[in-house]
């Protein structure tokens, strides 16, 4: 009787483990996921910056791209350029027009 339980108590410790595995496998899977949608969101971003910078520089004069790499070999930073660059801007327009159509027929 006692190696009949010993069995039953294995088979439930492995059943545990098996359980645990399956919610372990699951989570990474969703996390690879998430991760799998950043990579292809930046890498779609960092195609568009290059884009923005090979433009950038053809626009640009000879004068203005050796006062910029002259900047980058000092490490000072371009004139008017901030901490958020390449940050998107907070939608704020768009809520106020909707404020403003939302209070206009109830008035």
């Amino acid at each position: 009787m006692l190696v009949g339980s010993v069995v039953a108590i294995d088979n439930k410790i492995e059943q545990a483990m098996d359980l645990v595995k399956s919610h372990l496998m699951y989570a990474v899977r969703e996390e690879v996921e998430v991760l799998k949608e950043q990579i292809k969101e930046l890498i779609e971003r960092n195609s568009q910056l290059e884009q923005e910078n090979n433009l950038l520089k053809n626009l640009a004069s000879p004068e203005q791209l050796a006062q910029f790499q002259a900047q980058v070999q000092s490490g000072s930073p371009p004139p008017g350029s901030s901490s958020t660059q390449g940050a998107q801007p907070p939608p704020a327009a768009p809520p106020a027009q909707l404020s403003a159509q939302s209070s206009g027929p109830s008035a």
